[in-house]
């Protein structure tokens, strides 16, 4: 049940290979877009949305709504089912998701140098010379970025590989050759070791797709049941943070142990909760309900509770009812828009620090905004640190009022 994923660069011999070796092993080849339409099919994430997670194209609220997180999870679901089941040769980027370790999945690089390969486009398929750089760069750096976010590492280093094939060098039968040559060393794995991978790939799809909901910088590893956590990324209360985690990986099927650990990137977070006054009174206004939810509970990840309502109207029935230290205000929104809150608050509660947070704003927005007496002026997407850091900020100005009027 050989399984093998190909990656290559742009006008190379590749399309020959896969065809040639898919009719040698009776392999059926799976492209990264039946692999797009079988995780829309599956977990209904659009293909679009998918082809931008491989582009690394970004996603305006991804620190709150983890769309990017969430699709790499889903797709790597949908691999293991095709790595389970065997026989296949996955031909693009794609297959880069199937973890290093599953060592019965052979990776082949096919590549050679971009002259070479526009000649080939030209004179094989007719393109200009104009038409071709662009399609070769246009892919590479596709791949390159793809690789990066992945391992850190170029599209064709050769690490990421075990087998590289220099198609200037090589043609289709001694390309074939040595794949099979390899091919024949793996068919030597016990059937254990091979499903033992296969379990250990899939339980980590199931954990990273539980974890996506807290976001990016998480890297799982798991052993035969056993997992290991890493925390790669800045996070407030570390030691709850890695409770929290630990629980949600531990509730999955199959696993056995859970511990977690630090990586290079992490840092403690700048925001504690001991920086702010007890009990918190923050009130998030936003029409785009999904958004502001999402940031409620990205808040509460943090230890900072918060209200929400979703219109201006709602906000200002808020205050007058509820006691606000701290606003965050979007601007467009349908009926009382956010800067007759803006005025309105500051005119009857001018103790209220209010931070605006859009996405559709201007500089002469901004300057409006700051006239009428805002505490801040941020932009969607607003990293969550920096909307944290100017909270904190926001409440060391009304803590330091309060202690000029108590003297």
């Amino acid at each position: 049940m050989p399984v093998i994923t190909i990656t290559s660069g742009k006008y190379t011999n590749a399309g020959d290979i896969v065809k040639t070796l898919s009719q040698e092993l009776s392999c059926k080849v799976i492209t990264d877009q039946d692999i797009f339409e079988e995780t829309d099919r599956v977990y209904g994430i659009n293909p679009d949305t998918l082809q931008k997670v491989i582009n690394n194209k970004p996603f305006v609220f991804n620190d709150f709504t983890h769309t990017r997180e969430k699709s790499i999870a889903c797709l790597k679901k949908t691999l293991v089912g095709y790595v389970s089941s065997g026989n296949c040769i996955f031909q693009g980027l794609l297959g880069h998701l199937i973890p290093q370790q599953t060592s019965h999945v052979l990776k082949v690089l096919i590549i050679t140098d971009k002259k070479t390969r526009a000649e080939i486009g030209i004179k094989k398929h007719g393109l200009s010379e104009k038409e071709v750089t662009k399609n070769i760069n246009y892919a590479d750096r596709r791949a390159i970025l793809w690789t990066n976010a992945l391992f850190g590492k170029k599209a064709w280093d050769q690490s990421l590989y075990d087998i590289v094939i220099p198609s200037d060098k090589f043609d289709t039968n001694k390309a074939i050759k040595l794949i099979l040559e390899h091919l024949e060393k793996i068919s030597e794995m016990p059937v254990d070791t091979i499903k033992r991978e296969a379990g250990d790939f899939d339980l980590m799809a199931d954990i990273e797709l539980a974890l996506s909901k807290t976001g990016a910088g998480l890297i799982v590893s798991t052993s035969n049941g056993d997992v290991l956590i890493t925390i790669n990324k800045n996070v407030t209360m570390l030691s709850n943070f890695s409770k929290k985690i630990s629980t949600i990986a531990s509730s999955i099927e199959g696993v056995k142990s859970v511990k977690t650990k630090v990586g290079g990137k992490y840092q403690p977070s700048i925001i504690r909760r001991h920086n702010f006054e007890t009990p918190t009174r923050i009130l998030l206004v936003d029409d785009e309900k999904e958004f502001v939810q999402t940031l409620s509970e990205r808040l509460k990840m943090r230890e900072i509770e918060s209200n929400y309502v979703f219109s201006g109207k709602d906000a200002l029935d808020f205050v007058d009812q509820e006691d606000t230290d701290v606003m965050i205000l979007d601007l467009k929104m349908p009926g009382i828009d956010g800067f007759e809150v803006l005025k309105k608050i500051k005119k009857t509660k001018p103790n209220i620090e209010v931070i605006i947070l859009t996405g559709h704003g201007s500089e002469q927005d901004r300057e409006t905004c700051m006239n009428l007496g805002a505490f801040a002026y941020l932009q969607k997407p607003a990293d969550i640190d920096s909307l944290t850091a100017t909270m904190q900020k926001a409440y060391e100005k009304i803590n330091s009022a309060k202690t000029e009027l108590s003297e």
